[in-house]
């Protein structure tokens, strides 16, 4: 039987070599109220300001609400609507702020690697049974141990609206084997007997959650009526450490007719994050 405990808590104000050692022990760090809220207001106006009404802001409650068909990532609504939110240099930029990078920079220790692949969740009712199922990033992303996750509220995000969890300790067993199964990512990793206790939290916006690249974590389902979970995120590792080819391309780029850099740069106003990969020491 699958149980539940909430995450353990991480200030970004510790001594690193804390942070680090909790890092390597449980495979995540979480971080309450790191990102400021006018931020992720801003941000997530941007990212529904795309959907064309199909997501709005509810003015009570401050959550996302769904006013069209539900989707999930692939259906021709989403293919409509996330190269529009893909050619936002706002949203690129958000992981490139200097909070961002200076948190990145305590966890791993050291100078970081940025990825380019910066990815926007939209998770609506539903669609139950198509929510992200228990994977690693080692594998869908090809990475070494340095790699991890970031990921962002950006509003409350209570639970039935789709919560990330995550398995404490899953990171020190390598990366598992995979079969396939329905959802975002369209396969699922193996999960030990043992393997029970999930860690998770209802999240206030501008919460941030560090994973390792080899910690098991999933979504819940959104059982809500009408809420949408929005959220934003990315991954790094050490700088010089080897980054494989496809986290090069734009999140989806793979499958999206048009979407590519080109495409996304063609209204931006600064061209420092344009291709700054380019001269990384260790592609593959």
């Amino acid at each position: 039987m699958q149980s539940k405990l909430p995450f353990i808590l991480s200030r970004a104000d510790e001594e690193a070599a804390i942070l680090r050692a909790r890092f390597q022990e449980f495979g995540y760090l979480f971080f309450r109220g790191y990102v400021p809220a006018e931020t992720c207001d801003a941000l997530l106006a941007e990212l529904l300001a795309q959907t064309d009404g199909q997501v709005t802001l509810d003015a009570d409650s401050g959550l996302p609400q769904l006013a069209g068909r539900p989707f999930v990532e692939s259906d021709p609504d989403w293919d409509r609507i996330y190269p529009r939110i893909q050619a936002l240099e706002s949203f690129h930029g958000f992981f490139h702020s200097p909070p961002m990078l200076d948190l990145m920079r305590t966890v791993a220790g050291k100078e970081v690697f940025l990825y380019p692949m910066k990815m926007a969740r939209i998770s609506t009712p539903n669609k139950i049974g198509y929510e992200t199922p228990p994977h690693q990033d080692a594998y869908s992303h090809h990475a070494g141990p340095t790699m991890a996750g970031i990921w962002v509220a950006l509003h409350a995000i209570q639970a039935g609206m789709g919560r990330i969890m995550v398995l404490p300790g899953s990171h020190r067993d390598g990366v598992r084997k995979v079969f396939a199964a329905e959802g975002v990512g369209g396969v699922q990793c193996e999960i030990y007997p043992h393997e029970t206790t999930w860690h998770v939290a209802d999240c206030s916006r501008g919460d941030v959650l560090i994973f390792h690249s080899a910690t098991v974590h999933k979504a819940e389902p959104n059982t809500t009526v009408s809420t949408v979970r929005v959220s934003v995120d990315t991954r790094f590792c050490d700088y010089g450490a080897p980054v494989f080819s496809t986290n090069l391309e734009p999140h989806h780029g793979w499958r999206i007719e048009g979407l590519e850099w080109d495409a996304i740069y063609r209204g931006w106003q600064a061209r420092e994050l344009q291709h700054y990969w380019r001269d990384y020491p260790n592609l593959f």
